[in-house]
């Protein structure tokens, strides 16, 4: 169930992910939130630093700095984790994610689900249409992303 605020965090997810590709890089952005308070939000610039692991949710968790418990926090994404930030959700014992998009990438939401994390896909259009637009712009760019 989402609350008042999760549509707020949900749209800045899909402004961080627009930013990344207004500067040539991946469209995925990422938000960290306790309740209402914005803690950090950030995206990919995988592409923008030539660092393999700045993915959207690494960058906005790099933002947010040290924290004493992620226990009572939100992570919104723009587009289905990846593994390696599924692994790090886990890792941070974040216990609910909220993603934008789930067509374009997908796959992890089980992975998650099973470690007793509450996962909302919202099918957010724009974040879906904007993903799908930059595949077919950048499908070689895409496919090394995702290691394909």
């Amino acid at each position: 169930m989402l609350n008042d605020w999760d549509h707020e965090f949900i749209e800045l997810a899909f402004a961080e992910a627009k930013k990344s590709y207004v500067a040539g890089g991946l469209p995925i952005g990422s938000v960290l939130a306790r309740g209402p308070e914005l803690i950090a939000s950030g995206h990919n610039q995988r592409v923008q630093k030539g660092d393999p692991i700045a993915h959207g949710e690494m960058d906005c968790l790099r933002k947010a700095g040290r924290q004493k418990t992620y226990r009572d926090m939100t992570l919104y994404t723009s587009l289905s984790p990846c593994m390696m930030c599924s692994g790090t959700i886990v890792q941070f014992k974040i216990p609910r994610v909220i993603i934008n998009d789930t067509k374009n990438f997908g796959g992890n939401e089980k992975f998650l689900e099973k470690r007793g994390i509450e996962v909302i896909d919202t099918a957010h259009k724009p974040s879906i249409d904007q993903m799908s637009k930059f595949i077919g712009e950048n499908p070689a760019l895409w496919n090394e992303d995702i290691m394909e």
